[in-house]
């Protein structure tokens, strides 16, 4: 660097080379002698412009603004030069005015046939000695990089603020995809960056970024972008060179792409003026008031306006240095603080509008117009208004242009082939290939090639050789996703074609040790491959799918859950017991028995339980009760005590038995505090039950530990290679599941299914819609546990294709309609023909199996009452037996004694002096007589018989 300088203030002082001012210069330069004695404050503009016409409106616009000046504390003057082609001039040319002038801000032109060479040396000088640049005409992109040209500030937006008005169009347009076009080299592609970093998370999708070279066959180019299928936009950007607009406009007239297409150029191709504009062409060009004229004069308002702002600073004005002085390699120590207030200058309704700069230099706002081609003219056919506020972020941007004004009337714009209706800017139809999987209820397969219209579709599957393909077996195809494929056609207009996937398989990668890339098979391989466009299946978006393909937004929200076989309820005899565990019921069995013998013992012992007190005989006269001992049938024996206990804890009535004294009926009235508890225990116990108790599943959920601590006997198991077996594996927390699953895990989901009803295996873990569709058509499986791992479903693309945003905007549609809940409720939740009961939203009832117990009791203790009966019977078959041949004896032996009795008496009468004694004896005998026969007469009472 410091030896090109010193090359430099050699050639100047040396050179041969007689620089050659203009006369506006020598005049202006020959007004002052000293530029330090003067009475005003002094400030030179150094002028670097493109003709003499320029330096005259520069010379005399600083005049004008001396003599506008209010206080004229500052006195405006410029020194000029016209630009060389030669870039080494202009830096020696701004060296010796500079350095003569004390000139302290340069103002720059446009140079010679657009070479970017001219402001590149104007830079080069103003960079090294820390002079600001004001330029009125390059708008290249490269100098708004500060990091090469840190002191330029432009009064004209850079060619890349384009791409801010191609933005706001395609969004007043209403269109959404887009395919940009640009050249190799630095301009297209800043131009291509900020567009793209503008439609970022927007509405306008760019379905396509085309880089050509400098050696592009355009009409190839153009004709491989518009014929290939998978594009489905119709509306073309591009910014291409001027040298190659020729070119470019001649390949789309001569493939005839105008009819239904929107083409937008840039600025640069209009200013070639060339033939081969078409009608309907758009473009935006800069506004007509940004002339070099114009620019200048607010170049030089800008600059006074700076200036004011030092007024106060004495040092600043005492400087003797220029500030350019190229024998010297130092910079000017003003020249940053110079540059940063020009940044914060503003100037209000100037001749180009409003001025305010960014914070790297550039205008903020700019107007531009918005050009279209009618009968090879250039017309105005509306403005943009641009807000170029700095900004990084998409989002930030796109906030910013929101507040800018877009004037753009679409009845004034004529389309190409001379259309005044606007082009829909995307092809609408299209036939797409679609690929899908037999997954129940998603997708239902069935052979055969007689599908049902209206509910069916053609699905054939393909049988391949390796990668050809040598047939295919016919399948017709219906299910949740067959529906979501007919709405989505229907809406888009789009037509399909379906398939099965040969290899049954949804997607997995294997990766070679030598091979970096993934080598898909299944569904996902089939898209990657271009055998088919979509997949339409119960796919799951996942993250090492989506680093290869696009997903819509999800059709279908779910999780994993677990599915297994109902537990049978056996209802026992003894169900009814079911509320109190076997001991309790031991434990109120036993105190019924100890309470019915401890109520005898008191009531037996208790002196009040022997007696009662009954009124003495002739109480009448004032005698008081006298005690007398309980009859036999009032005492409390123990088989009446037990009937009491029975009577109290069934809660039955009490007739006779109960105890008479205080201390057993105390025990008495415990007990019936005891059995109301017990009973009502009981009842609340019951219903409690019945609420509570559902032993449908044997697992609880994922978290069971029968699951996370793998049992002998216990098998559960998933699909091998599914999003499921992916993320048990990705899960640190399920690694010992993931191990245990590994070896028993299934091909298909059908094959696990089917083991699980045969009970071959205890758990499946699936998705959730595919179980809850099993459950709703099989009575004995269910659903175990809370929703896990939860993901969704989603329409498969291959990466930024076209059908992405459509898709995804027509699902949302779907969801807020309710259309998405309808084909839940027709092909996941609808049990068919078959009927559940559904005990978890009914109110739990009593069956015949679980009181069958207690009808078995009751018969059981009919038969006991009768078998009681028989023994009773015979019994007293017996005992009347009994008792019949003992009065026959009886009434045999008092026949026979009587018999004797009076043979006794006849012998006695007839013996001498014991007539007397006969007659005593006699007596004595009839009564004696009488007395056995009362004590042998059957009791009324008993049934006791005394011998």
């Amino acid at each position: 660097m410091n030896f090109l300088w010193y090359f430099l203030n050699f050639f100047l002082h040396h050179s041969v080379v007689q620089l050659q001012y203009t006369e506006s210069y020598e005049t202006s330069f020959n007004k002052t002698v000293d530029l330090f004695e003067f009475e005003n404050l002094y400030v030179t503009i150094l002028g670097a412009l493109t003709n003499n016409e320029h330096i005259q409106t520069l010379n005399e616009h600083t005049n004008r603004l001396y003599r506008a000046s209010v206080h004229q504390e500052i006195y405006l003057a410029s020194q000029s030069f016209i630009l060389d082609s030669n870039p080494l001039l202009i830096a020696l040319k701004l060296c010796e005015i500079g350095n003569t002038s004390h000139a302290k801000a340069i103002i720059a032109g446009h140079g010679f046939d657009g070479n970017d060479l001219t402001l590149t040396a104007i830079s080069y000088v103003s960079d090294f000695y820390h002079v600001p640049v004001l330029t009125i005409a390059s708008r290249e992109n490269l100098f708004s990089d500060k990091a090469l040209y840190s002191y330029i500030v432009r009064l004209v937006p850079p060619y890349m603020y384009e791409a801010d008005a191609w933005f706001s169009i395609l969004r007043s347009l209403k269109y959404s995809k887009v395919v940009l076009i640009y050249s190799q080299d630095e301009e297209g592609r800043m131009v291509a960056s900020r567009f793209q970093m503008l439609t970022e998370e927007s509405d306008i999708q760019i379905e396509r970024t085309e880089e050509y070279e400098s050696t592009a066959n355009f009409t190839s180019v153009i004709s491989n972008l518009t014929s290939e299928d998978r594009l489905l936009s119709r509306v073309f950007i591009i910014h291409a060179k001027p040298e190659d607009i020729d070119e470019c406009l001649s390949a789309i007239v001569h493939l005839q792409h105008l009819k239904g297409f929107v083409w937008i150029v840039n600025e640069r191709a209009l200013s070639t003026n060339s033939s081969f504009m078409f009608d309907g062409l758009l473009a935006v060009r800069l506004h007509s008031s940004f002339t070099e004229e114009n620019l200048l004069i607010d170049a030089t308002t800008v600059l006074i306006e700076t200036f004011y702002k030092f007024i106060s600073h004495t040092l600043f004005w005492n400087e003797k240095k220029p500030a350019i002085n190229c024998s010297t390699i130092e910079p000017w120590k003003y020249g940053k603080e110079v540059y940063s207030k020009i940044l914060e200058t503003d100037v209000v309704n100037g001749t180009t509008g409003n001025i305010q700069f960014n914070e790297e230099g550039d205008r903020v706002e700019s107007l531009y117009e918005i050009i279209n081609i009618q009968n090879k003219q250039m017309k105005v056919v509306g403005t943009y208004r641009t807000n170029t506020t700095t900004c990084h972020k998409s989002v930030l941007c796109r906030q910013i242009i929101d507040k800018t004004e877009l004037q753009l009337d679409e009845n004034d714009i004529v389309w190409p082939s001379g259309e005044r209706r606007k082009p829909d800017g995307i092809r609408t139809r299209r036939n797409v290939s679609v690929v899908t999987i037999h997954e129940t209820p998603f997708i239902i397969a069935r052979a055969g090639n007689d599908c049902e219209v209206n509910k069916e579709v053609p699905c054939p599957r393909l049988r391949k050789n390796g990668s050809v393909v040598v047939g295919h077996d016919d399948f017709c195809c219906r299910g949740y996703c067959i529906d979501l494929l007919r709405e989505l056609s229907k809406e888009l207009s789009f037509v399909y074609t379906l398939h099965l996937v040969a290899d049954n398989k949804y997607g997995s990668f294997e990766k070679d040790k030598d091979d970096k890339h993934k080598r898909w098979d299944g569904m996902i391989g089939e898209l990657i491959g271009y055998e088919a466009d979509m997949i339409i299946a119960p796919l799951t978006i996942s993250p090492e799918r989506a680093e290869d393909i696009e997903f819509t937004k999800p059709f279908k929200y779910q999780g994993i859950t677990i599915l297994v076989k109902k537990s049978t309820n056996t209802s026992n005899l003894a169900s009814f017991l079911q509320p109190f565990k076997e001991a309790l019921w031991m434990m109120v069995l036993l105190s019924v028995h100890v309470v019915a013998v401890v109520l005898y013992l008191l009531d037996r012992f208790s002196p009040f339980g022997r007696f009662r007190f009954s009124p003495r005989p002739g109480a009448e006269r004032g005698d008081g009760p006298v005690i007398e001992a309980n009859a036999e049938d009032d005492a409390l024996n123990l088989s009446r005590a037990l009937w009491f206990t029975w009577g109290v804890l069934l809660n039955s009535g009490i007739g006779e038995g109960t105890p008479r004294s205080f201390s057993a009926r105390v025990l008495g009235m415990v007990w019936a505090g005891f059995a109301m508890i017990m009973v009502a225990s009981y009842t609340a116990n019951l219903a409690a039950f019945l609420v509570l108790d559902r032993p449908e599943t044997t697992i609880s959920g994922i978290n069971d530990a029968r699951l996370r601590n793998p049992q002998d006997g216990f098998t559960y198991a998933t699909v091998k290679g599914s999003s499921v077996d992916m993320y048990f594996k990705r899960q640190v927390e399920f690694s010992t599941m993931y191990r245990t699953m590994e070896s028993i895990n299934y091909l298909t989901a059908e094959d696990a299914i089917a083991d699980l009803k045969a009970e071959k295996l205890k758990a499946f873990i699936w998705d959730s819609p595919r179980l809850e569709y099993e459950a709703a058509q099989d009575c004995d499986l269910i659903t175990a546990g809370e929703l896990f791992g939860r993901s969704s479903y989603g329409i498969a693309l291959r990466k930024r294709d076209a059908w992405i945003n459509p898709l995804s905007h027509m699902i949302l549609s779907f969801h807020e309609k309710g259309f998405m809940e309808s084909l839940d409720n027709v092909w996941i939740f609808s049990k068919g023909m078959k009927q559940c009961s559904d005990r978890s939203s009914t109110p739990a009832t009593l069956g015949v199996s679980n009181m069958l117990g207690v009808f078995l009791l009751v018969a059981g203790g009919i038969f006991a009452g009768f078998f009681l009966l028989a023994i009773e019977i015979a019994f007293k078959r017996r005992k009347d037996k009994r008792d019949k041949e003992v009065e026959v004896s009886r009434t045999a032996l008092v026949h026979w004694r009587k018999k004797i009795e009076k043979r006794r008496r006849c012998s006695t009468m007839f013996e001498p002096g014991n007539q007397l004694r006969s007659l005593t004896d006699t007596d004595l005998h009839r009564k004696m007589s009488s007395n056995r026969t009362d004590q042998y007469r059957p009791s009324d009472k008993t049934n006791n018989t005394t011998i």
